[in-house]
């Protein structure tokens, strides 16, 4: 496996093979993170994978009966070569999830090709699936009995999943009172320890990277090289669902920002391997009150992060210190992409106008419609571009925004102003009325005119 892949520096450029690393996935020279690089894909064109054979290989596997190969990530393994053996991986047929069309949303913003690739449709309903089956597979395989995570949700929902299938015991540390419901039933449910620790998610941070470094536990939070893996993958399923064309535009919500270095990775490779012939910009949207990556570029160009205090609804993407920002600024400047913030407001405008399109998703992933949005006021998307929206999660993630909103209840006054057209037009309030006939086709007439 040390010929196979190895481990690189993102700082330093140190390659150490993968038993080499410590335990919180930090280089010991630089303090930076690791990503998986394969050796043989940097020799001779004429040794690489031939790009026809391989398109053709991984559509014939969604025909197979066989679960490793009916998984999106796994039938792509030869993108990903980290386990021994492909038999080893833990699956729960995560991937292979739907590009939608948004007509309406194309529609109002005067564009020709806008779509969603909807990351909500995992088994546990985000985009962390992906990533959890490559790392947890990872880790059941070097004969780990406990993997842990610090958590706004997501990432905990999958983790505990996931080392459910796999016999595995899982740690779940979560900031207190800062997340969604849903997402914490899941951890519980899946036979999580999980424990609220009176801090934000930085500080289950914190705490965590001390644990892992005391006991025999294996980190499973975005800073593993391995989930970065298995996150790649919707680049291929996103080129593939588009006969191997890519959008000239992608864009990701900003969390700890580990999904839009991934998918630029993924892309890259890509093109490297001659699967596809370019790559598509990325741009990173982030709410206005966790907007470290948006400060950091405005300020200092990127070249360094000033943790902040996030404050959002979109409980996802509340974090102000992301983790991979280093990464995700390489992306975005590589792939000539944008960073965007937007309020609260626009965020809520946003998921009620996607809910509209049938296909729904968490307030986080939100985010990317919004920023679209500013980013076609802008000029910096012009309307024969094509793009692609990532979402990341399910719309039943957090139902009480959803009906908080509805209900008028989310939003202050302050938080409304200058929006009250849109809000009013997206809201979708239940009705009580008597058991009449009448009252009810009088609401029908109402709502049809």
């Amino acid at each position: 496996m040390n010929e196979i892949h190895q481990l690189r520096c993102t700082g330093c450029l140190r390659t150490v093979a993968p038993g080499e690393i410590g335990g919180n996935f930090r280089c010991g020279e630089c303090g930076e993170l690791f990503e998986a690089v394969y050796p043989g894909w940097h020799g001779p064109r004429h040794t690489l994978p031939n790009p026809s054979a391989l398109r053709w290989l991984w559509r014939e596997r969604r025909m197979s009966l066989e679960a490793v190969d009916r998984s999106g990530v796994w039938r792509f393994r030869e993108m990903l070569p980290v386990l021994r053996s492909a038999d080893d991986a833990v699956t729960l047929g995560e991937g292979n999830t739907p590009l939608y069309d948004l007509p309406q949303a194309a529609r109002r913003l005067g564009l020709t090709t806008l779509r969603a690739k909807h990351q909500g449709m995992n088994p546990t309903g985000s985009f962390k699936d992906t990533g959890m089956t490559a790392a947890l597979s990872v880790a059941r395989e070097n004969g780990f009995a406990w993997v842990a995570c610090a958590s706004t949700g997501n990432t905990s929902a999958a983790m505990a999943a996931y080392a459910a299938r796999a016999g595995i015991h899982s740690l779940v540390l979560l900031p207190e009172g800062k997340i969604a419901w849903g997402k914490l039933a899941q951890a519980m449910d899946y036979g999580a320890l999980t424990l609220q620790l009176r801090t934000d998610f930085d500080g289950c941070v914190r705490v965590l990277s001390e644990v892992v470094q005391r006991a025999p536990v294996y980190l499973l939070n975005s800073v593993n090289p391995y989930r970065i893996e298995g996150q790649k993958t919707p680049a291929l399923e996103i080129a593939e669902q588009m006969e191997w064309e890519v959008p000239d535009h992608v864009i990701v919500p900003g969390g700890n920002l580990a999904n839009s270095s991934a998918l630029g990775k993924g892309f890259l490779e890509m093109k490297h391997l001659g699967l596809t012939n370019r790559a598509p910009r990325i741009s990173v949207v982030q709410a206005e009150g966790a907007n470290p990556l948006v400060r950091s570029m405005q300020e200092f160009g990127g070249e360094r992060l000033e943790p902040v205090q996030a404050h959002t609804r979109a409980s996802a993407i509340r974090i102000g210190n992301p983790a991979s920002w280093r990464k995700a600024v390489r992306v975005i400047q590589q792939s000539g992409g944008w960073v965007e913030q937007v309020t609260e407001a626009e965020i809520a405008v946003a998921k009620a106008e996607i809910g509209a399109e049938g296909i729904g998703c968490e307030p986080a992933s939100a985010v990317t419609l919004a920023g679209l949005k500013k980013l076609v006021q802008q000029g910096k998307i012009a309307p024969d571009e094509s793009v692609v929206l990532l979402l990341t999660g399910h719309t039943l993630k957090d139902s009480d925004y959803t009906i908080r909103y509805h209900r008028g209840e989310l939003l202050t006054e302050a938080e409304s102003a200058g929006l009250q057209a849109e809000l009013n037009a997206t809201r979708r309030n239940t009705i009580e009325l008597d058991a009449s006939v009448e009252e009810v086709l009088r609401e029908l007439e109402r709502a049809s005119r």
